[in-house]
């Protein structure tokens, strides 16, 4: 085998679990039996890994003949479902381990299911599941919120062909992602390091840990959003 025939794994791309939810679209490249699946972004991106961060609140195995274990998953914006079974024995015995609530890191592939009403389902079939604290979790939040914001602006570049794409496919406007970043950033006002707070006493908030970036991403999306700059301003105070 070449250097050329060996498979390379694709960056895993962040989202929140809004606009996850909402990527009911996957696709190919190409015809060749291995090519790999994509889902895509209504921001305007195609995933074949996604990279999340959030509160494990739910662990079930809902397999019938074989153990299948599903987690529940949530961030500020909705929630994550994650599928492990015995094509992924590392995630499904973290599933089965795990005592919730805790926050875990997924890295996995995304993956879409029709039901029988039409409606489809987007869930992530984990790679890995790890355990992390509470300021990890805070900065994913912050970086995802980055990312996102960095999509909807490139959204109407000339060349943007998946921003095009997603424009055929969603009948939906990308401003409600705005609105769902600016809330998860909030959210991060009431975030506690608790391993912080449990050495010293003191609670520091993202907001006191990150300001400078927590501040980029606001304006970020200030110079994206008509007539709601009230709403952005209450969050610097």
């Amino acid at each position: 085998m070449s250097a050329d025939d060996i498979p390379t794994r694709e960056v895993a791309k962040r989202a929140f679990a809004a606009e996850f939810n909402d990527a009911a679209f996957s696709f190919k490249e190409s015809d060749d039996d291995r090519a790999p699946v994509y889902l895509l972004f209504p921001t305007g991106a195609k995933a074949n890994r996604v990279f999340l961060i959030g509160t494990l609140t739910e662990t079930e195995d809902v397999g019938e003949d074989n153990e299948y274990w599903r987690g529940r998953i949530i961030d500020p914006t909705g929630t994550f479902f994650v599928y492990a079974g015995q094509y992924q024995p590392e995630a499904a015995q973290k599933l089965r381990e795990l005592n919730s609530p805790a926050y875990v890191a997924v890295s996995g592939k995304p993956r879409t299911f029709e039901t029988d009403d039409g409606t489809t389902n987007v869930s992530v079939r984990p790679e890995s599941i790890t355990v992390v604290d509470a300021a990890t979790r805070d900065r994913w939040v912050v970086e995802t919120a980055e990312r996102t914001l960095d999509r909807i602006t490139a959204f109407e570049d000339e060349g943007n062909e998946y921003a095009r794409m997603a424009s055929d496919k969603y009948e939906m406007s990308i401003d409600q992602y705005i609105e769902t970043t600016v809330s998860a950033v909030e959210s991060l006002d009431e975030s506690v390091d608790e391993l912080n707070t449990a050495s010293t006493g003191e609670t520091d908030t993202a907001w006191n840990l990150w300001p400078p970036v927590l501040i980029r991403v606001i304006l970020n999306a200030v110079s994206l959003m008509t007539g709601k700059a009230d709403s952005i301003r209450q969050l610097l105070i």
